[in-house]
């Protein structure tokens, strides 16, 4: 692959990026008035995702269930619960499950 053509790429994966998080942001700031609008924005995000085969930061990951491409918002569209040495973050649309482990110390 030349230089040229590898640059390009690289730009199209930062853009991509780029758009992903301010499709996050948008999904944050128009849940409250619009929830189905802030679950197509991150269904576009994960789509944009999966085109350039760019992994979604854990911190963005998280706020997406996986079966049903809802935006998860605690307490409004998702159930957060501690278990044991995990976080067990629950879809209130479809209702799966996702946990997370977590190191406790006593």
């Amino acid at each position: 692959m030349s230089k040229s053509r590898k640059k390009q790429k690289n730009l199209m994966k930062d853009l991509a990026k780029q758009r992903i998080e301010r499709l996050f942001k948008l999904a944050e700031s128009s849940y409250s008035v619009h929830p189905y609008r802030s679950d197509r924005y991150v269904t576009l995000a994960r789509r944009i995702g999966m085109r350039y085969r760019i992994r979604l930061p854990a911190y963005l990951r998280r706020r997406v269930c996986r079966s049903c491409n809802s935006y998860l918002v605690p307490g409004s569209s998702s159930r957060v619960r501690l278990k044991k040495g995990t976080v067990c973050i629950t879809c209130l649309s479809c209702g799966r499950k996702m946990c997370i482990p977590y190191k406790y110390f006593f």
